[in-house]
């Protein structure tokens, strides 16, 4: 049988993130998805344009449900969109309604890549930060790690997400920088373990965080080490960039879809 991922994100009309993200990506790493849908947003593969954030009751309802039917292996969020569905998943792991030995993926999305906000920053990273301390691994972009930790450093802001509980920070590099290699750092209980560098790839891509983030879940899920689902899932997402399309080649400002039906 697929181990199952329980994954808590939106709708992306565009299908470059979100949801489809976590579906394609788990379904690429072995494991099953299933989805406790967050929001829906108006968005392109360009812009985000708004959103409906589903109330906290509904998403705990969608996730109670399946948490009730299926194994559940391992937990992934992505974007939650408002405190109050912050508050809905850290109160089902603080009451045990999620095992507490569950592995929990923790991508905290403040800001869409394609531009647009997903919710009220500030307001967002206050909640995130009781939510930290269930993640076996929390996967930041840079200002997103920077808005957490308060620290401009990024291995001294992984070191301080580490002492606020999270067991592991993996740190990406790929928006500090126009040019050059991208680097990553996986922190284990505050100790850098593992580095690797990616190719900067020509283009802007729709969805590669949810991917890499989904992809290393669905590869926990069925029972890789945490440095063995980092490496797996950054020799796939490079695959998965290497192919991006979708998007007109002449329109400059049009970010690529990953494709995700590429195997690791």
């Amino acid at each position: 049988m697929r181990p199952v991922v329980l994954c808590f994100s939106g709708l992306d009309p565009s299908g470059g993130a979100g949801l489809q993200a976590d579906i394609e990506a788990v379904g690429q790493a072995g494991a099953h998805a299933a989805i406790a849908c967050t929001a829906v947003t108006i968005q392109s593969s360009q812009q985000v344009l708004g959103f409906e954030a589903c109330a906290a009751s509904l998403v705990k309802n969608q996730a109670m449900a399946v948490l009730d039917d299926l194994p559940v292996q391992v937990i992934k969020s992505g974007m939650l969109g408002t405190t109050d569905n912050i508050a809905m998943l850290t109160r089902l792991f603080a009451e045990h309604r999620i095992a507490a030995d569950t592995p929990f993926v923790l991508d905290p999305v403040l800001v869409a890549n394609s531009g647009g906000s997903l919710g009220d920053e500030q307001t967002l990273v206050t909640a995130f930060r009781e939510l930290i301390a269930y993640s076996t691994l929390i996967t930041p972009n840079t200002h997103e790690l920077r808005a957490l930790s308060g620290e401009e450093d990024l291995h001294i802001g992984a070191q301080k997400l580490c002492a606020q509980g999270a067991h592991a920070v993996l740190v990406k590099t790929s928006h500090d920088f126009e040019s050059g290699d991208i680097k990553q750092y996986l922190y284990i209980k505050g100790e850098m373990v593992h580095q690797s560098t990616l190719p900067r790839l020509n283009g802007e891509f729709h969805g590669s965080g949810c991917s890499l983030a989904s992809f290393i879940a669905g590869r926990l899920a069925m029972g890789d080490t945490l440095i063995d689902a980092v490496t797996s899932a950054d020799n796939w997402i490079t695959q998965t960039l290497r192919a991006a399309d979708v998007p007109h080649p002449d329109d400059s400002k049009a970010q690529l879809i990953p494709n995700r039906f590429i195997r690791s």
